[in-house]
């Protein structure tokens, strides 16, 4: 692109000035400010169609955005021939690629990969050269400073915002990395699961096992009788949270729409961590490419680690917009999703972030919801939970009754608990953060193997609350028994990671969280805990028990009893629960899908305590070892969600929120 090739249409740029008509404008346009007009002067002067420079000057005035911004997201000018045109024009050599090694990784560069504006070159046999970005809107600033000093054009070059990012995240590699894997564990020891057990932690189990283990050889019946009333204790809080959730779902109405907050949508950014993950690409791309965020508002980070060449190639296959970005984590333990995430947080640029899995497909206009919901909401309100749907229920008894859990727990009881404004355990995907609160609780553990969890309790112990959204994700679960075990022992495994951490100072989370919040966390993560584990031995109690009551040789005390009783309704009322939390949210036609297979809920459960029993051990001998849950595509016609049944539009709110499409979760 050369300038001398167009002609200064003095004429239009004139007219585009003081008479913004219905010709040149749409009716009900935002005022466009006298800046952008003077950008539009400029790329009519470098040979852009008067429609195209309209059309974005709309964009530009309602997105709060600059004319340049908007031409380059939408693809109506490629980066590197645009400022190989801004370089010519100001005279000064152009470099679209730069030399990593050249470039040093100097304190504060971090914050060129959010807002790339220049760095510098050095090498051995020349003088440094600072590389620039120019933009458009100071163009005749910048022109004025080099005809006052021409002595810099020897000592400047433009670049483009692209090549100056990958160059720093290569010069910056492996200072970044060490700080990801480090860095929590640095600032906060007490918040990181990079140590599994602290030695003061040790010396108390080690302590409590001694004990209880005397107490058994010395009084056997007390020893059991204490068991039994510790297990029924924390199967009886579990259950009655599980009932409350219950009953406050069935007396609610739904979360009233949020009012748009009458400014420009913010940059909003989106990390999907990929791990051989080429087979779902294609469809992520696609679902990706659906969302209702103005493109130059978005900053979707690919994150994939530097050793997944099949990734990376397919990634590279996909014909991706300016808006994506990806990032190559180098290889280092631990091998973990939220080591990538924490890796790719140096470089995220908006004010409110996503995150998603590869496989998800997700609702187009989940975004826009969330802005809402957090411009609606208080400052403390710093995440927002978008619940996850089982597609795939049909598929075997696994994913049935996983479809079953995932509405209990994300229509359910989640949103009970923000309504409460109690502690929250995120889901793995599909989390709306503020950027900025993000950050200051130090971002995800990489040590951690399910960091939503551990992230949602660090949020609540540091002053910030989470909430929940209705538009939803959906995805497939694991429909066979071997890849459900799998990501299932890697789950109990960081429940049990987080568990350690909260009890590492337990005065300590009780003056943060408060009384009845630290109670509630407890239940929610040790009693999910205890109970998987204890799971088979209570059934295996009641069993017997009611076996010899039967037989009429087993002499029953009243507080015998009792228990018995207890430990029926904790163990048969837990089933029905579950059943009912997940039915209560369900729509009639993912009830369908799942049909009678709820019934084989007990088996379900065993299944959960094999997990529990499995991550236990793992605990011990691979505290950090990610179990790859393989995704594949969903099937033809379920790949995504029609933005007719999600509301489509760009206002929002046009359609209950909350509703779930009926023909999105039947297979």
């Amino acid at each position: 692109m050369r300038l001398s090739e167009y002609p200064d249409d003095i004429g239009f740029a004139t007219a585009i000035a003081t008479a913004p008509t219905e010709a040149t404008l749409p009716p009900h346009a935002p005022a466009v400010p006298p800046a952008l007009m003077e950008e539009a002067r400029f790329f009519r002067r470098l040979g852009l169609a008067k429609p195209l420079i309209s059309s974005h000057l709309v964009r530009a005035a309602g997105n709060g955005t600059t004319l340049e911004t908007e031409l380059l997201a939408s693809g109506a000018m490629t980066e590197a021939t645009y400022y190989e045109a801004l370089a010519e024009t100001l005279g000064l050599p152009f470099r679209p690629v730069l030399d990593a090694a050249l470039l040093h990784d100097l304190p504060g560069a971090d914050s060129q990969l959010a807002t790339p504006k220049m760095a510098r070159l050095h090498h051995s046999a020349h003088p440094p050269v600072t590389v620039v970005v120019p933009e458009a809107a100071r163009l005749a600033e910048f022109r004025a400073m080099l005809d006052r000093m021409p002595a810099l054009r020897s000592r400047l070059a433009v670049t483009t915002p692209s090549a100056l990012r990958a160059g720093l995240w290569a010069a910056g590699s492996r200072r970044r990395l060490g700080e990801t894997v480090g860095g929590l564990f640095d600032a906060a020891p007490e918040a990181s699961a990079r140590v599994t057990l602290w030695g003061r932690q040790g010396f108390y189990v080690g302590t409590t096992l001694g004990a209880a283990l005397s107490l058994a050889i010395l009084q056997p019946i007390a020893m059991l009788f204490l068991l039994h009333v510790t297990l029924t204790l924390f199967f009886l809080a579990t259950f009655l949270i599980r009932f409350e959730a219950l009953r406050a779902h069935r007396r609610a109405g739904r979360q009233p729409p949020a009012p748009h907050p009458g400014r420009p949508r913010p940059i909003y950014s989106v990390f999907v961590a990929l791990y051989r993950e080429a087979a779902v690409v294609p469809q992520l791309v696609q679902t990706l490419d659906r969302l209702e965020w103005p493109r130059s508002r978005l900053d979707i980070k690919l994150i994939c680690e530097a050793d997944d060449p099949e990734t990376l190639a397919a990634l590279a296959a996909m014909p991706l917009g300016p808006q994506y970005e990806i990032v190559a984590v180098p290889p280092a333990q631990p091998r973990t999703k939220p080591k990538a995430l924490a890796y790719a947080l140096y470089g995220a640029r908006g004010e409110y972030l996503a995150v998603y899995d590869a496989e998800d497909r997700v609702d187009p206009r989940q975004l826009e919801e969330a802005w809402r919901r957090f411009e609606a909401g208080p400052p403390e309100l710093a995440c927002l939970q978008a619940p996850l749907v089982v597609t795939n229920a049909r598929e075997s008894w696994f994913s049935a009754l996983f479809a079953l859990e995932y509405a209990g727990l994300f229509r359910t009881l989640l949103p009970r608990l923000a309504a409460a404004r109690l502690p929250m355990p995120l889901g793995g995907t599909s989390n709306h953060f503020r950027t900025h609160a993000l950050k200051t609780v130090g971002g995800w553990d990489p040590h951690n193997v399910t960091e939503d969890a551990d992230l949602g309790l660090r949020l609540y112990r540091h002053g910030y609350r989470c909430g929940t959204i209705d538009r939803p994700t959906y995805e497939d679960a694991p429909s066979d028994g071997k890849a459900w075990l799998g990501q299932r022992t890697r789950w109990f495994k960081g429940w049990l990671q987080t568990w350690l951490v909260m009890l590492r100072q337990p005065a300590r989370l009780v003056t943060e969280m408060g009384p009845w919040p630290a109670f509630v966390a407890q239940v929610l993560i040790g009693g999910l805990v205890f109970s998987s584990l204890a799971h088979p031995l209570m059934l295996a109690y009641v069993l017997t028990i009611a076996w010899l009551l039967q037989q009429s040789i087993h002499g029953s005390t009243p507080v015998m009893t009792a228990l018995f009783v207890l430990d029926i309704v904790n163990i048969f009322g837990s089933y029905a629960i579950f059943v009912a939390l997940g039915q209560a949210a369900m729509t009639p036609g993912e009830r369908a899908a799942v049909g009678w297979m709820w019934l084989r809920t007990p088996l379900y459960w065993l299944m959960i305590s094999l997990a529990a029993w499995r991550a236990l051990r793992e605990l011990r001998t691979a505290p950090f070892f990610w179990n790859k849950t393989e995704h594949r595509p969903a099937e033809s016609g379920q790949a995504l969600t029609p933005a007719r049944e999600t509301g489509g539009g760009t206002d929002g709110g046009r359609e209950a929120p909350g509703s779930v499409p009926h023909s999105a979760c039947i297979p």
